[in-house]
């Protein structure tokens, strides 16, 4: 039985841990030729604000990981332990052409202000949740982080 041509991820928690495993199922998936979606609501769309904007922590402001570590020590951890971090793991799904969408109404109802800086880095699709559905093909799956 083979898998779905697709996966569609939304990311709506913004624990450090789920964030991170939704990069590493994205860029799994888009490794093996699976076309790929993120789509970013909730608190998970701190991992797409760009950081060097002042007072902007980025993905640093991530919720902690699941173990009580902040985002960057469970970072730091990971990398020292031989597993992609958080940067390497995005990178690899901007070089696999993965779709990365921010929600419309999650950056309103986390009250950032309409053309808040996103990561220039990576290729931001701004749309609502429709948007995202008619992005995902009928035979892919869809995952709920």
């Amino acid at each position: 039985m083979q898998g779905p041509e697709s996966l569609s991820i939304v990311l709506f928690a913004g624990g450090f841990d789920r964030v991170h495993y939704a990069l590493v199922m994205a860029s799994a998936a888009a490794a093996t030729n699976r076309k790929v979606t993120l789509f970013f609501t909730g608190r998970a769309l701190a991992a797409l604000l760009d950081e060097t904007e002042p007072g902007v922590p980025g993905w640093h402001g991530l919720d902690a990981a699941d173990d009580g570590r902040s985002p960057a020590e469970r970072d730091g951890w990971f990398t020292a332990n031989g597993v992609a971090g958080f940067e390497e793991l995005l990178g690899a799904c901007v070089m696999l052409n993965v779709t990365v969408m921010a929600c419309e109404m999650g950056l309103r109802a986390l009250g950032l202000p309409p053309g808040v800086a996103l990561r220039p880095d990576v290729p931001v699709k701004t749309g609502g949740v429709v948007t995202f559905l008619n992005d995902a093909p009928k035979t892919g799956a869809i995952v709920f982080v």
